[in-house]
């Protein structure tokens, strides 16, 4: 089996349980958000994974979350009764995961008092970039599910509190940053 499969060569891409859109329609729109928001975690990640290991396994399952992000947004809503709760659709107990986590940060840490820069240290700056990507897949993902009347998911939610926690995560970084063992020498 090759990686390519030119099927997409006429513009168009493969749904989750069958059927093919045009790739600039507003599932692929959402989805592939959706992974360029993942991609930015995983560099988020990488630098966290030297400065602060228990945040980089928070962002690892935040990675795994946002594929079954994808897999719903994926999915034609034909089939939306195919979809697997917490597999391949996103669940209220994921939404309230991530309300739990920032309302941790914010006891610990304190909400901001003033507007912040992005750009503290390389592990805030690249969580505050993965917010931004967040926050445009949950522009797309409203616009996917106006154009497709999808109702009773959870995907706005979710992303909208993924940004809110990323925001918070990175104000958490900013805060506890000490440079690598590579950056003191």
């Amino acid at each position: 089996m090759k990686i390519y499969t030119k099927k997409g060569d006429d513009g168009t891409t493969g749904l989750f349980y069958g059927g093919r859109v045009a790739k600039d329609t507003t599932g692929p729109e959402a989805y592939g958000t959706v992974d360029e928001a993942n991609s930015a975690l995983g560099i988020a990640r990488a630098i966290a994974a030297q400065a602060d290991p228990a945040l980089a396994e928070q962002l690892l399952g935040i990675q795994r979350d946002l594929f079954v992000v994808g897999a719903e947004l994926a999915t034609d809503p034909v089939n939306h009764d195919k979809l697997v709760p917490g597999t391949s659709r996103v669940q209220e107990a994921m939404v309230q995961a991530l309300e739990a986590a920032i309302d941790a940060i914010v006891e610990e840490r304190g909400m901001p008092t003033e507007f912040v820069v992005p750009g503290g240290n390389p592990l805030a700056a690249a969580i505050d970039l993965a917010r931004t990507v967040v926050r445009r897949a949950e522009r797309r993902s409203v616009t996917h599910a106006a154009a497709t009347g999808v109702a009773q998911s959870y995907v706005v939610p979710y992303l909208n509190r993924l940004a809110d926690y990323l925001y918070m995560a990175a104000r958490a970084a900013e805060a506890t940053w000490t440079p690598s063992r590579t950056e003191e020498h």
